[in-house]
C-alpha cells in the first residue's frame, strides 16, 4: 500500500499508456478489416464485370453463328377465300398457308389436298372445286415438280403451266398468257383443251394453231 501511495502518479500514467496502446491496437485491427472488405468488394465487382463482358462476347459470337433462313414464298390458287402469294416461315405446312389465305371455300374439294404436306419455296398450291377430280393431275407444284417440263410428252399442260411456259405456245404472248391464268384462277381448271377458246382473246384460229401443243393431263 505504501508503494502504491508513493507511486500513485506513475501508476496512473502507466495505466493511461496501456489504455492508449490497447485502443491503438483495436483501431488498427478495425482499419485492417475495413481495407480487406473494400478489397474483397472490388474483386467481386471486377469479377462480375468480367463475367458480363464474357457473356456479351459469347452472345455476339452465337448470333454470328446463327444462319438466317429466308421465308418461303407460296402461290395459293383455287377454292380459297383469298388467293394470292404469301410469305411463310420455314417448317410450315399446307394447312398453315391455306389458313393464311382465309381458309377453304364451300366449293373446295378438301379430299384432294394433303393439308399435312410441308411447304417448299416457290410452291404453287391449287385447291380444286367439287367436280374437278378428273381435271387435276397435280394439286401441288413445287421445286420438285420440274416446272420446266409441264408434261412428259413435251406438251404444255394448260392446267399447270406458268405464264412463261404458256408464252412458248404458238400465238400466245404475255397478255394472252395472263388471260389464261386469270381464267384458270376464276373458273377452275380446264375440263378439255377446247375450253381454252373461252378465254378472252383466244379465238378459233389461235386455238387451231396451238391445239397440238397443249394438254390438260
Amino acid at each position: 500500500m505504501e508503494f502504491i501511495q508513493k507511486n500513485k502518479k506513475w501508476l496512473g500514467v502507466l495505466s493511461l499508456l496501456v489504455i492508449v496502446f490497447l485502443l491503438f491496437l483495436y483501431q488498427s485491427n478495425v482499419n485492417q478489416e475495413t481495407q480487406q472488405t473494400s478489397i474483397d468488394s472490388l474483386l467481386l465487382e471486377d469479377s462480375a464485370v468480367t463475367d458480363q463482358v464474357s457473356a456479351s462476347e459469347e452472345s455476339v459470337e452465337n448470333q454470328k453463328e446463327v444462319e438466317v433462313i429466308p421465308n418461303l414464298v407460296i402461290d395459293v390458287k383455287g377454292a380459297v377465300t383469298a388467293p394470292g402469294v404469301y410469305e411463310m416461315e420455314p417448317g410450315n405446312r399446307i394447312h398453315h398457308v391455306i389458313s393464311k389465305a382465309g381458309g377453304l371455300t364451300k366449293e373446295a374439294n378438301e379430299l384432294l389436298i394433303n393439308l399435312a404436306a410441308p411447304l417448299e419455296d416457290g410452291m404453287v398450291i391449287y385447291v380444286p372445286k367439287q367436280g374437278e377430280e378428273q381435271a387435276m393431275p397435280a394439286l401441288v407444284q413445287g421445286n420438285s415438280a420440274n416446272p420446266s417440263s409441264p408434261s412428259s410428252e413435251g406438251m404444255v399442260n394448260i392446267n399447270q403451266a406458268t405464264s412463261e411456259q404458256l408464252q412458248t405456245l404458238t400465238g400466245i404472248g404475255p397478255s394472252k398468257a395472263e388471260a389464261i391464268l386469270s381464267y384458270r384462277e376464276e373458273n377452275g381448271l380446264f375440263k378439255s383443251i377446247e375450253d381454252l377458246k373461252n378465254v378472252s382473246g383466244i379465238g378459233e384460229k389461235t386455238f387451231e394453231k396451238l391445239k397440238e401443243e397443249i394438254t390438260i393431263n
